[in-house]
């Protein structure tokens, strides 16, 4: 069997660091620019940060759960991982893009694998203007956020606000709203991935608001827009029959 070059990352915790020193003393490791093949060892989070890290270079990144929930990781496992590895299942997904602008007048822009989400950030709820590729939708969203999320992050944040599963494959993105006050129990939805979403914040000044997209934080916005981002892949490997289809899927008739 042909040995890939591989490289092992593991998260800050010491059950990771434990199993990444003995992968890597078992298997190899090689420097990350060198690398056919990234074995990431943590948990959902850290298989983001390893992504973001690897972004562009569209190299297969492969987890094991060393976390806690491990959606997006593989189980855990040092005896059999080369032919895990040529076994593997691959997923291609494309993150989100947001363009954000502050009260202060900067623009930011940042990537998000998962989700992006318009949060307040003071004592009062939220009012936010939401338009789709330019034509109004709705003119005052009162709520206590809104996100926009992939199908590959619809079983996250959005799945706690009560948004719906994706297929991995759908040409669709969720928009979930949390917490809506008006519309009274707006149940949020389904726009065309290609869709340019923007979300602008009204009476900023008294209703703060803030954007995250994954870890990246913007505060104190006065709009937002978000679209999915199709020159950007990121690969993700799964043992067969546990890919991410099967996942979510399985997560639906838990």
């Amino acid at each position: 069997m042909t040995v890939p070059r591989l490289h092992f990352t593991a998260s800050d915790s010491p059950l990771a660091a434990e199993a990444r020193a003995r992968l890597a003393a078992r298997y190899g490791q090689v420097p990350l620019e060198s690398a056919e093949i990234v074995v990431a060892l943590g948990g959902d989070g850290f298989m983001l940060q390893t992504l973001h890290a690897v972004q562009g270079r569209e190299i297969p990144v492969y987890g094991m759960n060393r976390g806690t929930v491990g959606f997006l990781m593989n189980a855990y496992g040092e005896d059999d991982l080369l032919a895990r590895l040529a076994a593997a299942e691959r997923a291609i997904i494309n993150p989100l893009r947001m363009r954000a602008r502050t009260v202060a007048g900067p623009l930011r822009e940042a990537l998000a694998i998962n989700e992006v989400s318009l949060l307040r950030a003071g004592p009062q709820a939220a009012k936010l203007r939401v338009t789709v590729d330019g034509r109004l939708r709705m003119e005052e969203l009162v709520c206590d956020g809104c996100l926009v999320a992939t199908p590959a992050g619809s079983t996250a944040y959005n799945y706690s606000a009560h948004g719906p599963i994706l297929p991995i494959g759908a040409e669709v993105l969720a928009m979930t709203a949390i917490a809506p006050f008006r519309p009274r129990r707006w149940r949020g939805a389904l726009v065309p991935k290609g869709a340019l979403v923007r979300f602008d914040v009204l009476e900023a000044d008294k209703r703060p608001v803030r954007a995250d997209a994954d870890s990246v934080s913007v505060g104190e916005v006065e709009w937002a827009e978000i679209r999915s981002e199709p020159a950007i892949r990121h690969h993700l490997l799964f043992d067969p029959g546990h890919g991410l289809e099967e996942r979510l899927l399985r997560e639906q008739f838990a």
